[in-house]
């Protein structure tokens, strides 16, 4: 039985949970007797229709509706990328922007479909990630964060998950996908947003 301090991500994209669990590393009582489990772990829980019309509401969703299931402490994330020039698409769609069993691949083809011919100035775009951690007490803590970019006209590097290979950090000259999980966890919208939360998690602990 998994102790009552333990934390369950509330997704089952394990690039994701790979990032949260290496960003959560550090702190002292995660691996004892602190645990972090997946969504994977309870298989009876279904899919969760994301059908918020913003971060904020899929976020809320998917952690209330895993802690209410498991009744632990849980972790529920939305995050995706906001590019001006599409109106703010992909948006809340970004994980299926292409269809609804789309791949990370599919996306990014239609992403640089629908940029085709755009000039590098009106590429900006911002990943975009809300957090929110739902106590069995009725507790909820939120933290949002986003991070700055160009979409690339190419897919350059093999890391990260989503659009990664596309998102060009000027700063560094590279996209997401060619740096270390290390620097991305301190320069991401996901990163940004779990230093939020590592602030608010010990109340629950």
């Amino acid at each position: 039985m998994i102790p009552k301090t333990d934390l369950v991500i509330a997704t089952r994209n394990q690039g994701k949970l790979d990032e949260i669990r290496k960003a959560l590393s550090d702190l002292p009582w995660v691996n004892h007797p602190f645990k972090i489990h997946s969504l994977d772990e309870f298989p009876e829980i279904g899919e969760i229709e994301e059908d918020g019309k913003t971060f904020e509401e899929n976020a809320l969703k998917k952690a209330r509706t895993v802690c209410q299931a498991t009744r632990f402490l849980t972790l529920g994330d939305d995050s995706g990328l906001v590019v001006p020039y599409l109106n703010g698409s992909p948006g809340v769609f970004s994980a299926r922007y292409s269809g609804p069993q789309a791949t990370a691949s599919q996306n990014n083809e239609k992403l640089l479909k629908e940029l085709d011919g755009v000039p590098t100035e009106k590429r900006i775009a911002s990943y975009v990630c809300v957090m929110v951690l739902v106590s069995p007490t009725g507790k909820e803590q939120l933290a949002k964060a986003s991070c700055q970019g160009v979409i690339s006209e190419t897919p350059k590097g093999s890391g990260g998950f989503g659009y990664d290979p596309l998102f060009f950090l000027p700063s560094l000259k590279k996209t997401m996908a060619e740096i270390p999980l290390e620097l991305k966890n301190r320069l991401s919208h996901r990163g940004k947003a779990l230093e939020e939360i590592k602030k608010k998690i010990s109340y629950a602990v």
